[in-house]
């Protein structure tokens, strides 16, 4: 190739190898459906060819000699998506190979059993859908004389089935004019032969009705739900979808909130709080993207993020205004729930960003367990204010009276217990690099650790909180739970069943119980007898002590066992999780700052619920 020269690197080249990987890139072939049989659900067909593709720079050719494609990503189960889109997986790629005498990328891929899968499936057999795409990057190209760029090391990422192909006539995000998108679309694709009586207009029309019939059962179904039945007619015979349907009930529900409220009361009462749930479906809910509303707050002048994070920002406002608050960041409405990272070093994240990305693979940090998941701890959600929940204190009195003798009036006593908000705050760092770069599912790792690293702490304050320094009070520090002093580290059989003895003496014995201890006292169960010579031991075949339940968590102190009714625990949200992007304070280092804030308290209904034991009481 004489005519090629080293790509130059240096600010005066008029292309940049930087300049070729600002967004993923994308090319367009097509495969023939006779391929692929009635009952066969895997084809083979090309993905990539050595044909030139138009660019807003000129023209690039992906070299294909085998040691110019790296297809490590590929075969090491990629999927194969519709449209481009990793929410929508149509199956897996089984092989990537190249094929030397024609020059040519290959796949063989293996379709899903969803229905999704199925319909696209069928789709390709009878001849509709005939277009593949690849998505790639380049790490290395030469620059020819004429401005044509030749990549001689690429990485195809995943490959697509597409209805139409954008990059015909859009190149990297610029818009080229119809010349060249012309010139594109006949450089990548193969001609398509002429199909006759492939599409069946009874089954078109057929599941056309069967789309509009879905549209109007899941615009009736959102608007019943939020209250908003007045809306889906409207919304329906304008031939709304259920994206614009939803944005219009986040906008009803947003008025609601918006309207007076009541007066508010002097001292803590008991109130319904507006809840922080707006309403989103499961998928609304897994949807909501927690990258894009951070790019949002990050680049708050890039019109693509911002038209990006537009569902975020809907929702966010519509837990605003039903929450009656002005958060600082974005809210992030319970129905979705969820530390960032440096792109610099190991245990920052620098070990995210490589080429030969294997996600499964991926080691997450080692943490204590959740003990609350699953206890079915009471949840208020959605309070604005202090809270008081009122509770019988005193019970009337019963006499005997002799004939002509007046009874001494009694009435019962009646008390509160109170919860006020107590502020908690997660913060962390990430890079720009790793948000714009890393090759790991970023989404999902942010809202996780967030998530996690704060429900965490929900959880240990639950047992241990001080009542003082902006904590809630914990179990261990409550005012009337029973105590039980265990003569030795490891509890025997007859001192856990104490425990329950305790609670029941009080009456309180009023719902579902269960244990909760660390890893310690729990392997301890496994080999202690409950009686000497027995051997039968304090863990009862199927996991439980005394019959009931036992859960492990290392958030447990050394020597603790906590029994009880844990529905008789009370954790009150206020509010929605606040999540806040700071890009300033650590600007010169390139990292941006995360803080989610969640303001929390606990109560306990009835203290005597509840069973501590300790050797150290």
């Amino acid at each position: 190739m004489s005519n090629v020269h080293s790509l130059s690197l240096d600010t005066a080249s008029p292309v940049q190898l930087r300049d070729l990987n600002r967004e993923p890139l994308r090319r367009v072939a097509s495969f023939d459906a006779s391929a692929i049989g009635e009952e066969s659900r895997s084809l083979e067909f090309s993905f990539s060819s050595e044909a030139p593709v138009a660019r807003w720079f000129g023209d690039e050719v992906l070299s294909h000699d085998s040691e110019s494609v790296d297809l490590t990503r590929l075969n090491d189960g990629a999927p194969l998506l519709w449209n481009h889109n990793p929410d929508q997986v149509l199956g897996v790629v089984e092989r990537g190979w190249i094929d030397g005498e024609k020059k040519r990328g290959m796949v063989a891929v293996r379709f899903s059993r969803s229905a999704f899968a199925e319909e696209k499936l069928a789709d390709i057999r009878d001849g509709i859908l005939r277009n593949v795409s690849v998505g790639y990057s380049i790490n290395d190209a030469d620059q020819t004389r004429d401005g044509s760029i030749v990549a001689t090391s690429w990485q195809p990422h995943e490959v697509s089935v597409v209805s139409v192909p954008a990059d015909a006539s859009v190149g990297i995000g610029r818009q080229l004019d119809t010349t060249i998108a012309a010139a594109a679309a006949d450089q990548t694709q193969p001609p398509i032969q002429p199909v006759e009586n492939t599409i069946n207009l009874e089954e078109v029309r057929a599941q056309a009705a069967a789309d509009e019939r879905a549209r109007v059962s899941s615009i009736t179904a959102l608007c019943r739900t939020h209250s908003a039945d007045d809306l889906a007619q409207g919304l329906i015979e304008r031939g709304a979808t259920e994206s614009e349907a939803m944005k219009e009930v986040l906008a009803a529900i947003g008025k609601r909130a918006s309207q007076p409220a009541a007066p508010k009361a002097t001292s803590a009462q008991p109130i319904a709080g507006a809840s922080a749930d707006i309403g989103l479906s499961d998928k609304e809910a897994r949807s909501f993207s927690f990258l894009k509303a951070m790019r949002a707050q990050l680049f708050p002048n890039e019109r693509a993020f911002q038209e990006e994070a537009a569902f975020e920002r809907e929702a966010s406002n519509a837990a605003a205004q039903r929450m009656g608050m002005s958060p600082k960041g974005l809210l992030i409405p319970n129905d979705v729930l969820s530390r960032s990272l440096t792109a610099g070093s190991a245990s920052g994240a620098g070990d995210l960003i490589f080429t030969d990305a294997r996600p499964g693979s991926f080691i997450e940090l080692l943490r204590k367990r959740n003990f609350l998941t699953g206890l079915g701890v009471t949840i208020l959600s959605g309070l604005t204010g202090p809270v008081g929940i009122p509770k019988q204190t005193g019970a009337s009195q019963v006499y005997w009276k002799g004939e002509g003798v007046a009874v001494a009036e009694t009435e019962p006593s009646v008390g509160q217990v109170t919860m006020t908000l107590k502020e908690m705050s997660a913060w962390t760092r990430f890079s720009r690099s790793l948000m714009l770069q890393s090759s790991i599912d970023v989404e999902t790792f942010v809202r996780n650790d967030l998530v996690t690293v704060m429900a965490l702490e929900q959880a240990r304050v639950a047992l241990y909180g001080l009542g003082s320094s902006s904590q809630p009070e914990g179990l261990k520090l409550t005012t009337g739970i029973n105590t039980k002093d265990f003569a030795a580290n490891q509890p025997t059989y007859a001192e856990l069943v104490d425990m329950e003895t305790l609670i029941n003496a009080d009456d309180a014995d009023i719902g579902a119980m269960g244990y909760v201890t660390n890893a310690t006292i729990y392997g301890g169960f496994k080999t202690t007898e409950k009686a000497a010579n027995t051997a039968q031991f304090v863990l009862e075949p199927g996991g439980t002590v005394n019959s009931y339940n036992v859960t492990r968590s290392n958030q447990v102190e050394s020597g603790d066992v906590f029994f009880g009714v844990w529905s008789q625990l009370v954790l009150g949200l206020f509010g929605a999780v606040d999540l806040q992007v700071n890009p300033y304070s650590e600007d010169k280092e390139g990292n941006i700052r995360v803080v989610a804030h969640q303001a929390i308290d606990y109560a306990v209904r009835h203290p005597q619920a509840f069973c501590r034991g300790n050797n150290t009481l």
